[in-house]
């Protein structure tokens, strides 16, 4: 992907995207939040996205794909691979455009997250200890049955759907001097990003993972997709590793301009900051992001940043631990 060149195209495929699913996802509020630029020093705007249907971006890249397929495909289903976010949305998606799904989960899925997807009613099937290999095993079953493999990023279609969040800021904000996106396979901050900055070439992007689970980060790091393990983390929407070939890759090389790795207590912290500062209910993710403004803050001082609170799906158990832990 050449460098203008790969941007132009991918704001072509974000506008029409954008177009494509309009009628299937909801535009969610991005608004300054007094709160949270008080307590960093800047004009913080928050892009709500945990107010998305089924509680996630993910959503937008999902129906993008599912409406891409042609009606031999649809008839055939989809399967699938989720933390739980990516999995939900598809099951949404299935559910709206009444077609089979099936959806791997990696065994540690958190219950807040198996909830959602139930509400939809997925076909849920577990397998693996991550993202990477639940993965694989979906890849398998889609190939075994002749039915259409929907991956959480590595897509260019889910990646374009991933970028009409972008879409919707830059009408409902005129400029940002920063944005900042929590990365795990890198759709999001690739999609939104890469729209973007063909509105704001002086857009400056800051991509942030949890320390637990820093593939894409390292990897850009290392000019080269890495093969690292990932420890257990409240980002779980984040987590996990980056496939060898993944589309994101070279997009995430083109538009994140830098990137922080942040602490599990850092998380915590960034997750609380938004319950109580700006009363959202956001998920480990979201508090990634939040975490990542924070360590910024003095770099950022008296700029507009755009914060991508990219998911609110929290289990009342991770819920408790994070409250308790600040109660003391």
């Amino acid at each position: 992907m050449g460098t203008r060149h790969g941007i132009k195209s991918l704001h072509q495929d974000v506008l029409a995207a954008a177009e494509r699913i309009r009628d299937h996802v909801r535009c969610t509020p991005f608004e300054n939040s007094p709160s949270i630029s008080e307590l960093a020093g800047a004009d913080v705007w928050l892009k709500l996205e945990n107010q998305q249907y089924t509680g996630s971006f993910k959503i937008r890249g999902a129906m993008n794909k599912l409406l891409f397929l042609n009606a031999n495909e649809l008839e055939r289903g989809v399967v699938a691979a989720s933390t739980g976010n990516h999995g939900a949305a598809v099951a949404f998606g299935c559910q709206q455009l009444q077609i089979p799904g099936l959806i791997y989960v990696p065994e540690n899925t958190s219950d807040a997250k198996l909830e959602n997807m139930h509400n939809y009613l997925a076909d849920i099937r577990f397998h693996g200890q991550d993202c990477v290999e639940a993965e694989a095993k979906a890849r398998a079953v889609a190939k075994e049955k002749d039915m259409v493999y929907l991956s959480p990023y590595n897509d260019p279609a889910v990646v374009a759907g991933q970028g009409t969040a972008g879409v919707e800021m830059a009408t409902q904000c005129d400029g940002l001097d920063a944005l900042i996106v929590s990365v795990g396979g890198g759709g999001l901050i690739g999609g939104i990003a890469g729209y973007l900055k063909s509105v704001w070439p002086d857009l400056h992007v800051i991509g942030c993972s949890p320390e637990n689970s820093p593939v894409m980060i390292r990897s850009l790091a290392a000019g080269q997709i890495l093969d690292l393990e990932s420890l257990p983390t409240l980002s779980d929407g984040t987590a996990g590793g980056v496939e060898p070939d993944a589309v994101t890759f070279p997009i995430c090389q083109e538009v994140i301009d830098e990137t922080v790795l942040v602490t599990e207590a850092e998380i915590r912290e960034g997750v609380l900051s938004l319950i109580e500062k700006q009363h959202q209910l956001v998920e480990g993710a979201a508090g990634t992001a939040m975490a990542a403004l924070m360590i910024k803050k003095e770099e950022l001082q008296g700029q507009r940043v755009g914060l991508v609170v990219c998911g609110g799906n929290i289990s009342i158990a991770t819920l408790q631990e994070i409250l308790c832990t600040f109660s003391d």
